[in-house]
């Protein structure tokens, strides 16, 4: 059997990495620290103004869209779906992930591209204000049969629960065609909004779902152990992370501890989807769920030494050669 082909849904975003010297531009603007909030376009275009001197880096995100990209670069046929808007942002946003050879599926709409002001703090912590412009206009209507043709599992990011009808029709649709689902919950503040509904997805569609430490708690009220027992009874792969301490995998009755990759940390936007990318780029090649989680963490590792969540094209062909020594 030839490797397993991964399509992922998400928000179709690109990141504005900012360093502020301290948190005074996020308490000012009373956005979470660590969380992910949704602000409009208004609210936007005020925190562009307040970045505007400051030094940003611009890069392709989305949780979702990171994780594929990472899934592609470690050579395990991709493909995503989304939508952008008909703007330079989108352009960009297209031509990063065509030139990594994704299958791109992107639905070009009246709004602009949705944009994520990450503000980096020191230690590493990301902070994200995201306005979702074109990427909240897709609907149901936009999941066919047809998506699915070819692919083996769907990834689905938590951000889109926002969209009830959508990552319902997604989820439901993709299982239909026979595909094995996978869930990462997004953000703690997303899951304790949204538990109905992910509870219901988790339950009835879901194989493999990913969580941090808060996810995990925030979603079952439970620490990461016990949560990694209570996701693994509804799921076939329940996966846990814990920061520093690594993470946890549960399969039925298996359950494996990963360590951490040693590495100095700048940014850690990216952590979790390079760390979902790594691990089922290894379930299409048919690895022990072990190496799979390997596999994820070395890639968590790779993506917290820069900031934002997308590595050098040079830095591939290495990864690829500790993949194969582990």
């Amino acid at each position: 059997m030839g490797k397993l082909k991964i399509l992922g849904i998400g928000n179709a975003l690109v990141d504005i990495m900012v360093l502020p010297e301290d948190d005074q531009i996020i308490n000012r603007l009373n956005l979470p620290k660590g969380g992910m909030t949704l602000v409009d376009g208004e609210l936007s275009a005020c925190i562009q103004q307040e970045i505007s001197h400051l030094k940003i880096k611009i890069a392709t995100g989305g949780s979702v869209a990171n994780a594929i990209n990472g899934i592609a670069g470690l050579g395990t046929e991709a493909g995503f779906v989304g939508a952008i808007g008909s703007d330079d942002l989108g352009l960009l946003f297209k031509n990063d992930m065509l030139k990594r050879g994704i299958e791109v599926k992107l639905k070009e709409l009246g709004l602009p591209t949705g944009r994520a002001v990450g503000f980096v703090s020191p230690g590493g912590e990301r902070t994200f204000a995201t306005y979702l412009g074109a990427a909240v206009e897709m609907g149901p209507d936009d999941i066919t049969p047809e998506l699915f043709k070819g692919y083996d599992l769907f990834f689905i990011e938590g951000y889109l629960v926002f969209n009830h009808a959508l990552i319902m029709a997604a989820a439901s649709a993709a299982k239909s065609a026979g595909l094995s689902v996978a869930l990462d919950l997004a953000s703690y503040n997303v899951v304790e909004a949204n538990q109905e509904i992910l509870n219901e997805l988790v339950d009835n569609y879901i194989d493999i779902v990913f969580a941090n430490e808060e996810e995990a708690k925030s979603f079952t009220g439970l620490l990461p152990e016990e949560a990694l027992e209570n996701l693994g009874g509804r799921c076939d792969i329940a996966v846990v992370k814990v920061g520093k301490e690594g993470a946890y995998v549960r399969q039925g009755n298996q359950k494996w501890h990963i360590p951490t990759v040693a590495t100095t940390v700048i940014d850690t936007t990216g952590a979790g989807d390079y760390f979902a990318a790594g691990f089922l780029a290894g379930l299409a090649d048919g690895f022990e769920l072990e190496k799979c989680g390997k596999m994820g963490s070395l890639m968590a590792g790779e993506i917290i030494q820069v900031v934002g969540a997308e590595l050098e094209e040079s830095r591939w062909e290495a990864i690829k050669k500790q993949v194969e020594l582990l």
